[in-house]
């Protein structure tokens, strides 16, 4: 698999020569693909054990107290797949910078129950181009297919922000999160961001210390996107009706500053969902769909 520190140096490299808002840009067409394996049970229980998730063996075996492999979580896929990402993300023919790019959105759908032990392949690739009111968005699809049979897909924006005509890009509708009841009350270390990095590989310098997130504009090291998405999945499937799920749209609104407090709510069928400070600042937004 493709280093994710190496992208990440490219990146840092390459991001001052290229221009976001280019009215020519275009994005390459190529597809990079990983051949089929099955996810590594220390790397993938490691995953699990820090989102929330719970074990193979007690949830998504072949029945109740099944200790078989189980099912990856609806995220799972993406987390083994960023290697790719990026590596396209910081290829020659990618036109937006990608020192600075915010993850907006992500969505995925698993159009079936992934085992752990399937060997899947994983594809990615630049869908499209948007503007956004505040810069060009850009959307990465990655696909995960077992023996020919697209098993699971994702779509995630990413924002490179530049100066834009007023009026740019459509505003998305806010959801009503205060309507959310409140669940549960999460507080986060502030050593979370080294501890999933060390788990998914995305080693950010945003997400490791204050000092490298104050380089790049933060006060202090801030979460990952893709372990707030995860975590309020793992509470939605230990509260919802026991259904695999099947869908997930999250949007992303305001970086969570560690160390943190935040609030879990969601509603009574365990399908909207959302992450707020104590002070109701709004981080993330989201809903789910089950399997019937």
């Amino acid at each position: 698999m493709t280093s994710l520190a190496t992208s990440l140096v490219r990146g840092a490299v390459t991001s001052p020569f290229r221009r976001a808002g280019r009215p020519d840009a275009t994005l390459p067409a190529e597809r990079l693909t990983l051949p089929a394996a099955p996810a590594a049970p220390g790397p993938l229980a490691a995953y699990r054990t820090i989102c929330g998730f719970p074990e193979a063996g007690d949830r998504g075996g072949a029945g109740p107290g099944d200790a078989g492999p189980g099912v990856l979580p609806l995220t799972y896929p993406h987390v083994l797949a960023f290697p790719l990402a990026m590596r396209l993300m910081t290829g020659r023919g990618f036109p937006l910078p990608v020192v600075g790019l915010v993850h907006t959105w992500f969505e995925a759908c698993g159009h079936r129950a992934v085992r752990a032990d399937e060997p899947i392949q994983l594809t990615v690739y630049a869908e499209e181009l948007t503007a956004h009111r505040r810069g060009t968005e850009v959307t990465m699809v990655t696909e995960a297919r077992v023996d020919g049979e697209l098993v699971w897909e994702s779509r995630s924006g990413y924002l490179s922000r530049h100066a834009t005509e007023a009026g740019a890009g459509e505003r998305r509708e806010e959801a009503d999160t205060e309507a959310l009841p409140a669940l549960r009350e999460w507080r986060l270390p502030g050593d979370l961001g080294r501890r999933y990095g060390a788990v998914s590989g995305d080693r950010n310098p945003i997400h490791l210390h204050p000092l490298t997130a104050r380089l790049f504009g933060f006060p202090r090291a801030i979460a990952h996107g893709m372990w707030t998405v995860a975590r309020c999945l793992a509470e939605a499937e230990s509260d919802g009706p026991g259904h695999q799920l099947r869908t997930v749209r999250a949007d992303f609104k305001a970086p969570v500053l560690l160390p943190a407090t935040v609030v879990y709510a969601a509603d009574p069928g365990g399908n909207a969902f959302a992450l707020r400070s104590n002070s109701g600042r709004v981080h993330l937004t989201g809903a789910v769909t089950r399997e019937a």
